[in-house]
């Protein structure tokens, strides 16, 4: 497996371009099985999770057209398999957003459950809930969701009110999929918030759906007969932009991040600003100067528009050694706190208790042999290795390579010493 090897001590400098959002691109990427004509994407990062998501829809007879680095054509008229089998959904939870589009579409589906994940149960419930109060007969059987519509094609799902039980991501964006070719119309209340679920209504709209509400709490879907090809461009990553921004301020650094925006990263920059970061926005970019020493943030994790937990790791990595203590509050998974041991492998002062994590900032790290254990802890060590006196090597980065392009370039780009041992 390739290692990443971090020498810190180099402020970033310089500019780099944020890529299109992972979280936005992989429900979209689903969306084009809703349609039998072409749709264009463009802005489409270059990560992991993307090309599983292609193998994905490629095996169930969707045509994959590379138009350049970041543009596809996606193509799904010849659609004849609506299964998600467990060797490519394993890898990659996101795979249960085939589910409601294949429903909506052939009015069957079979997909593998997602199983275990390292930072914390992540239940289906929500989405097999929704869908049955849409008309889905649904069983588990043998590790897969079946699936099937009782009236076939020819009927489909039924539009249906529904409020669920918690805030899902993934949940609100498969049981938005699947209303948008119900039968009369669909009601979702408690609905997921998330930028990036308002970047799936705005494609799905370019299609011909009809949605309103998307971005509130409750969003009504009025279903329609069929979907048309479109063209859309996937949004910027924000919780790149943040992790870079991070990155820079731990740094003592002076970044410009263009291709981005700060319009859905408020609580983010609020808490960089608290840190003692001077930030300046632009309508596609954002600019961060950090102070000679950060001060130490206090931070909870709550859905959007709250603080994001795809960015708790990182601030833990600069409350390592800013200025004062903080209190790190995670409230969306249970088990985020696994990069918490290898920061402390690089000498941090971190105490954790149940889901509260006290950091007291040092002087200094020094750089070890560390492992990432998922997407986001894997970026709060490349922080803790930028900062570190001497190497840092970085084991098990399969993982950044699922959220993050090119990591080793735009961070070499801004002056880092980084380099990929593979």
């Amino acid at each position: 497996m390739d290692k990443l090897l971090i020498r810190g001590g180099t402020p970033l400098s310089g500019e780099i371009a944020i890529s299109g959002a992972k979280n936005a691109a992989l429900p979209i990427l689903c969306a084009s099985l809703l349609c039998t004509e072409p749709l264009r994407l463009t802005n489409v990062p270059q990560l992991k999770d993307v090309s599983t998501m292609l193998r994905l829809i490629e095996q169930m007879g969707v045509r994959v057209t590379r138009e350049g680095p970041d543009s596809l054509v996606l193509d799904s008229r010849g659609l004849d398999n609506p299964l998600a089998p467990y060797d490519l959904v394993k890898t990659m939870r996101a795979s249960i957003l085939v589910l409601g589009p294949l429903l909506a579409r052939c009015a069957e589906a079979r997909v593998s459950l997602p199983g275990g994940c390292a930072i914390g149960a992540r239940p289906v419930e929500q989405h097999i809930r929704g869908l049955q109060a849409m008309g889905a007969e649904i069983q588990v059987e043998h590790g897969y969701i079946q699936a099937r519509a009782p009236g076939g094609v020819r009927r489909g799902l039924q539009g249906a009110c529904m409020v669920t039980d918690m805030v899902t991501v993934t949940g609100t964006e498969n049981l938005m999929m699947a209303a948008v070719l119900a039968e009369g119309e669909t009601v979702i209340e408690n609905a997921a918030r998330e930028p990036e679920v308002v970047d799936l209504a705005n494609c799905l709209i370019s299609m011909g759906a009809q949605i309103s509400g998307a971005g509130t709490d409750k969003i009504r879907i009025r279903g329609v007969d069929s979907l048309h090809g479109a063209e859309h461009a996937i949004m910027a990553d924000r919780i790149e932009t943040g992790t870079y921004l991070c990155a820079t301020a731990v740094t003592g650094g002076s970044v410009r991040l263009t291709h981005t925006s700060a319009a859905y990263l408020d609580a983010v920059i609020d808490k960089l600003l608290d840190a003692g970061c001077e930030i300046t926005t632009e309508r596609e970019a954002i600019s961060l100067k950090a102070p000679p020493r950060l001060k130490a943030v206090s931070i909870r994790t709550s859905p959007y528009p709250a603080f994001p937990t795809d960015m708790q790791a990182q601030f833990m990595a600069i409350n390592c050694v800013a200025e004062g203590s903080a209190v790190i509050r995670e409230t969306i998974f249970e088990n985020r706190f696994m990069h918490a041991v290898e920061l402390i492998r690089l000498g941090a002062d971190i105490r954790i208790d149940a889901s509260n994590a006290m950091v007291t900032g040092v002087d200094r790290l020094d750089g070890a042999t560390v492992m990432a254990t998922d997407l986001r802890a894997s970026a709060s060590l490349v922080i803790a290795g930028l900062v570190a006196r001497g190497e840092t090597l970085i084991d098990r980065i399969y993982h950044l390579d699922r959220g993050y392009e090119r990591i080793e370039a735009k961070l070499s780009q801004l002056g880092a010493q980084v380099t990929r041992v593979r």
